[in-house]
């Protein structure tokens, strides 16, 4: 009977430094990454010194690039006569981001779908408080029993004239794919015109000083300054139509500090009553991913930066679904999919020399999990 021996080689061992980095930089799923660094203590090592990880992460969601630091809350150092040295605390520094933003990514692309409005903040004008309020936009459809549910804003004598809706989100991390809305139809006045804007961008952003959980009622005239904004949209047509409008943003938008504006641009319908336009609104729905349960945020000022919380304490019920428990290390980056590594050797072109697999990263493995687990 032939026995075949299988040569095992670390190529990490092999090549150069950046030819390495080039190579593990070609896997562009995290969970991949994170699989990567579960070979052998060596690779792991490679990936968290250099914040592969972190890399990854920041590259699909520019956004997090304002993140100053990440922490711990409920990590207590377990070597605090090491605290004084200056190697040790940057390595636990590397291995505390590379768990963060391994699990970040994987929490922006995995967790569920679900509706990200909270509660509504303020417009920048209504027509008649409270029986017009923002708040009925939280509503869905346009009537409670057999009443109109909208908001409306004041008639002006100028289209040009736009109007703002601010909506605090249900999480301070929410990754935000789409926005929809849903122009409010008056099917009481003759006609049944349909108060609509002509066109609509969005912002997404963070307050400049910390909000409390209960907003009372919503505003008038809540001004730009009391919020800085770190993304904006660009601006979408609106039909003239009473149907929910579905506005998808160009790309998955992570939102740090939990705050949405509607900017609703140039209006299009004259109510015949009084001569004046009108934008009226009648439902108002964010779909996105709320990641409340995993991550925290605090915010650093009006400098925009913010510090990064990891919530080790995140029940399971937090985690995507579609995990099995044992796999669920990361706090649920799912440790499969690797992508061929040899394939992406070879298509580098990198000649890679036959030696045998360090025996001592071998032994390492066994170790893994209860290092890298939160």
């Amino acid at each position: 009977m032939e026995i075949r021996m299988e040569i095992r080689m670390d190529f990490l061992n092999c090549l150069d430094h950046d030819t390495s980095i080039k190579i593990l930089r070609c896997l562009e799923d995290p969970s991949d990454l994170v699989r990567a660094s579960y070979v052998s203590r060596s690779w792991r090592d490679f990936v968290i010194a250099n914040g592969l990880c972190k890399q990854l992460c920041l590259s699909m969601f520019p956004h997090l690039l304002r993140v100053d630091c990440v922490i711990e809350p409920s990590c207590v150092m377990e070597k605090a006569s090491e605290v004084g040295c200056s190697k040790f605390v940057e390595w636990e520094t590397l291995k505390r981001e590379h768990k963060a933003y391994a699990f970040l990514a994987q929490a922006c692309l995995s967790f569920p779908f679900d509706d990200c409005i909270k509660d509504a903040i303020s417009a920048s004008s209504t027509d008649n408080y409270p029986e017009e309020s923002i708040r009925n936009t939280l509503q869905k459809g346009d009537r409670v029993g057999r009443r109109p549910s909208y908001w409306s804003s004041k008639g002006q004598r100028k289209a040009a004239v736009p109007e703002t809706l601010v909506y605090k989100l249900v999480a301070d991390i929410c990754v935000i794919t789409e926005i929809n809305i849903q122009p409010f139809q008056a099917y009481f006045q003759q006609g049944s015109p349909i108060y609509s804007a002509e066109s609509v961008r969005f912002h997404l952003g963070h307050p400049k000083c910390p909000m409390d959980d209960t907003l009372g009622e919503p505003l008038d005239n809540c001004a730009d300054d009391k919020f800085i904004w770190t993304y904006s949209s660009p601006e979408f047509p609106m039909a003239q139509e009473r149907s929910l409008q579905n506005f998808k943003l160009p790309e998955p938008v992570v939102c740090i500090g939990g705050i949405l504006q509607i900017e609703l641009l140039r209006r299009v319908q004259r109510q015949e009553m009084d001569g004046l336009f009108y934008i009226c609104v009648a439902h108002v729905q964010v779909k996105g991913r709320p990641l409340s349960s995993a991550f925290g945020v605090e915010i650093l000022g009006p400098s925009g930066k913010f510090v990064l919380k990891t919530l080790s304490s995140a029940p399971r019920s937090s985690l995507p679904p579609s995990l099995p428990e044992d796999d669920a290390l990361y706090h649920g980056v799912p440790l499969q999919g690797l992508a061929d590594l040899e394939q992406v050797v070879n298509g580098l072109g990198v000649e890679v020399l036959d030696e045998d697999w360090n025996s001592e990263d071998d032994e390492a493995a066994d170790e893994m999990d209860d290092e890298l687990a939160f």
